[in-house]
């Protein structure tokens, strides 16, 4: 049973590093859910106060995960209506274009949500931008989220 809990929680470590890039998979909360799993193991212990701030930083990661996108977008000036096509174009991006869509899209997205709000051409792009910048930086802080775990899980193995 342990090696089951062992190999099921390095699956869902890479999976986590995995969900840093597709939007259908919560990478921060898979990478958790892995050293819980690894914790329950005779192999590791993680004390609680490691489990705490993980799986603390796990969920907040997640959530601000949605937000960042949006504050980018409406530090450069975006609406709503850029919010809402950059998440759009990331997913048709994802699941249409992989892997040029994961970059391509919030951009894209973003301008034409923008041109769909009667904005000029000139601030949907920088609207574009900000969203692309908010996206790139969130997926950069759940990567490094992940990899830290990562880090927990294959030293508590050797």
């Amino acid at each position: 049973m342990d090696i089951l809990l062992v190999v099921l929680g390095g699956i869902l470590v890479v999976l986590g590093i995995i969900g840093c890039f597709l939007p259908v998979l919560p990478g921060p909360p898979l990478g958790f859910a892995g050293i819980i799993l690894l914790h329950l193991t005779p192999r590791a212990h993680f004390s609680t106060s490691t489990l705490i701030i993980l799986g603390a930083v796990a969920l907040l990661v997640s959530l601000l995960d949605y937000l960042v996108p949006v504050l980018g977008a409406k530090g450069f000036g975006g609406s709503r209506m850029g919010v809402i096509g950059c998440i759009a174009g990331l997913v048709l991006g994802v699941f249409f274009f992989p892997p040029i869509g994961i970059i391509v899209g919030p951009f894209a997205g973003a301008i034409i949500g923008e041109l769909i709000n009667g904005d000029d051409l000139k601030k949907a792009i920088k609207s574009g931008f900000g969203s692309f910048l908010g996206y790139i930086f969130g997926t950069g802080v759940k990567l490094a989220v992940c990899l830290v775990m990562a880090y927990f899980y294959l030293k508590a193995l050797i």
